[in-house]
């Protein structure tokens, strides 16, 4: 009698560290929420122009609200900063060396690292608050493109841990348009971040007065700019569509997409027809968020087809 085994993938091992992928991506989208109210509600200046500390202490002494609101995104961020950690460790223990989740976590502790110096420079040259600089454009743009990234690195490491058992095959043509689909929604994304720091800092008391503001010579240029993210996203959904069509939606994430991309429009004009509230816009970030990790799982699996997992079997003889 002789028994052999067929050589497999110990899915059962990545498991553990897979849900801690996820739960790490799921709590970096709070802070990214809650750093949505910080900006909605001028907070950023709460801890004043000390950066890692607030106000020059660990821990701020009788504070007031924005110094709350501030310090808890901050503090946030620092938990996150120890689960990506944790997440690294436990990646590197449990896959084999060249494993794509290796890699992802790699490029997500770069991100954070440059996450959290692009925070420290909004920050210190006091590009918070009521502040409509240049400077403050440029650097919230930049800003939100590395959140984005960073983001999309984290939601790499969780599907690349994922135990999954199709198996793929790539798409012929699909990598130039899921590339320009990820690059332009990248400056939807960073169309938008801009759009809403306009809503904040330039509130309109009714919709007509908005379009108004909009087409005004007069008007500050964050208010002249907020036509682009309006505009980025029609471009975008072209984009979307065409790479869904391409992927002929069989793949349960290409639905996912789908639907979310139907939401997040919803969402959008939702916003604008209630004059961006403070909630309105946390749930339309919440929506473009979940949009983008699913746009990206789509193209990894376009750019990276996954690979069938095998589960040991013993055959007897």
């Amino acid at each position: 009698m002789a028994t052999a085994t067929l050589t497999a993938i110990p899915t059962r091992s990545l498991k553990p560290v897979a849900r801690l992928a996820w739960v790490t991506l799921g709590f970096f989208i709070l802070v990214v929420l809650w750093g949505a109210v910080v900006r909605a509600t001028g907070s950023g200046g709460g801890c004043g122009s000390n950066w890692p500390l607030c106000n020059g202490d660990y821990f701020p002494h009788h504070p007031r609200l924005a110094t709350i609101i501030e310090f808890t995104h901050r503090s946030t961020s620092g938990i996150c900063t120890f689960l990506l950690i944790a997440l690294g460790v436990f990646t590197f223990r449990t896959t084999s060396p060249g494993h794509r989740a290796r890699k992802a976590v790699l490029w997500a502790a770069f991100l954070l690292v440059t996450e959290a110096l692009l925070g420290a420079m909004l920050v210190l040259r006091h590009y918070v608050a009521a502040n409509i600089s240049t400077g403050r454009i440029v650097a919230q743009s930049i800003h939100l493109t590395n959140t984005m990234l960073f983001m999309a690195a984290l939601a790499l490491t969780a599907w690349f841990l994922t135990p999954r058992t199709e198996a793929g095959a790539a798409v012929k043509g699909a990598w130039p348009i899921a590339a320009l689909t990820i690059l332009w929604t990248l400056l939807v994304a960073a169309t938008g971040s801009l759009a809403a720091l306009a809503d904040t800092l330039f509130p309109s008391s009714s919709l007509a007065s908005a379009f108004a503001a909009d087409l005004s010579a007069s008007s500050p240029v964050l208010i002249r700019m907020r036509w682009m993210h309006p505009a980025a996203a029609l471009i975008s959904v072209v984009c979307v569509l065409i790479l869904l069509r391409t992927t002929t939606l069989r793949k349960p994430i290409a639905k996912t997409v789908a639907a979310l991309l139907v939401l997040q429009f919803v969402l959008g004009i939702g916003d604008v027809l209630l004059l961006a509230p403070i909630w309105m816009q946390v749930l339309h970030l919440l929506g473009a968020d979940l949009y983008w990790i699913a746009l990206v799982l789509l193209a990894s699996d376009l750019f990276w087809p996954p690979k069938r997992t095998f589960v040991p079997i013993s055959l007897a003889a």
